[in-house]
């Protein structure tokens, strides 16, 4: 099976203006079922969660949905999806609850990869409990993070490694299950960063061995909100703070205030969607998986045929390089601001491929970018070919 971006893009009314869009990492553009299931949500009978009215039926079908769909995606049972304003809002959230153990002595290992949304968050927690955090390098001319780093940055004190299953910078896809054997090996937890990831790749959590897992619908196809799954047993220990009104049950616990039904909704139709990229029989996990394997050959086919372009321009450097990486590549020029390359493209081509380090600090300074970065030129599945011919054209009569 393969996918037909030109059909895809038809069912998304924000890629009828003629923007080429490699601004995905960002966010990605919304498809118009999508926006169709947050639309009538809000125009349908709604009222808080319950059993008895037509419009508490609504609202906890929805939410049973959302939390099956997500399980699906990730493949976990429902009852461990946590649904959230955003990745960093619930990072912060789960950090706070997870590091009341914690004390002086106590170590947390970050990666250089991460967004700061798995790095601040666990900084304050660590420094609020006089608790240590220890930074594992990644190897700035491979882009790699090597397993060996990792294994020397624990110890029998180490509580916590939070690790990015994707660098939204520079894209590289660190091993995941390595990582998490050796983590649990010294008795620690993984939190795992799977923004970026969830993307571009099909997500097994218990098989990489995260005990949790995070990631932002809208990185997705779908709304803006975020999501954490956890592993039941852990999540059941953690008492979050909460409302004296608010349930006790996992994940009602750590969910504050009332659900947002509609974004819930609009997740929903973006897994759908996904699912159905590539139509093939059998349950949604199983369409899911089929659908992900075009996806993944099809952006790596898109990739490719960047890569070999930017190495036919002058000057360019491509701090992209690790061998397992998503479709995102990060460019810097030697005549040229990556920020002036980006606002060019953007005013004279009408191709949105926007420059800066995009959070990911630890990442850029890493590389020696200092906190300016690069352009990012990031792929989805409606990107095309001409796309990113355009793209190569537009950046070779600049440079």
């Amino acid at each position: 099976m393969s996918i037909d971006p030109h059909a895809l893009r038809k069912q998304f009314s924000a890629l009828q203006s003629g923007v080429a869009h490699f601004d995905a990492p960002g966010g990605t553009q919304t498809p118009d079922v999508v926006a169709d299931a947050i639309c009538q949500t809000l125009t349908a009978p709604l009222a808080n969660r319950g059993r008895n009215t037509q419009a508490e039926r609504n609202a906890d079908d929805i939410v049973r949905r959302c939390r099956t769909a997500l399980g699906d995606l990730l493949g976990v049972e429902p009852d461990t999806v946590i649904f959230g304003r955003s990745m960093t809002a619930l990072t912060f959230d789960m950090s706070r609850a997870i590091s009341e153990r914690w004390g002086p002595g106590d170590e947390v290992v970050i990666t250089r990869l991460e967004h700061d949304a798995n790095a601040r968050p666990w900084m304050i927690a660590a420094q609020r409990r006089g608790a240590t955090v220890r930074w594992v390098d990644f190897d700035p001319d491979t882009g790699e993070l090597d397993v060996e780093a990792i294994a020397a940055a624990l110890s029998d004190r180490t509580v916590l490694a939070a690790v990015t299953a994707a660098s939204n910078l520079i894209g590289t896809m660190p091993d995941i299950p390595a990582i998490a054997q050796l983590v649990h090996d010294v008795g620690a937890l993984l939190y795992v960063d799977g923004v970026h990831y969830t993307a571009h790749s099909f997500v097994d959590v218990p098989a990489l061995g995260a005990d949790f897992y995070a990631c932002s619908p809208y990185k997705f196809l779908g709304p803006h909100c975020g999501v954490v799954t956890g592993r039941a047993d852990l999540l059941a220990e953690l008492r979050p703070d909460k409302l004296r009104p608010s349930p006790d049950d996992v994940p009602e616990r750590f969910e504050l205030g009332t659900l947002p039904y509609e974004l819930m909704a609009g997740t929903t139709a973006a897994v759908d969607f996904l699912a159905g990229i590539a139509p093939n029989g059998g349950s949604r996990r199983e369409r899911m998986r089929a659908a992900m394997a075009c996806l993944e050959a099809y952006e790596d086919e898109l990739r490719h045929r960047i890569e070999a372009g930017l190495a036919g321009l002058p000057a360019v450097t491509v701090h992209s390089r690790a061998h397992r990486r998503t479709p995102t590549l990060l460019v810097t020029f030697a005549n040229h601001t990556a920020a002036d390359v980006s606002a060019h493209l953007a005013a004279a081509q009408s191709i949105n491929a926007p420059a800066g380090s995009f959070y990911a600090y630890e990442t850029s300074r890493h590389l020696g970018l200092g906190d300016t970065g690069g352009l990012r030129i990031g792929l989805a599945p409606y990107n095309t070919l001409d796309d990113v011919d355009r793209l190569i054209s537009a950046l070779g009569s600049f440079l």
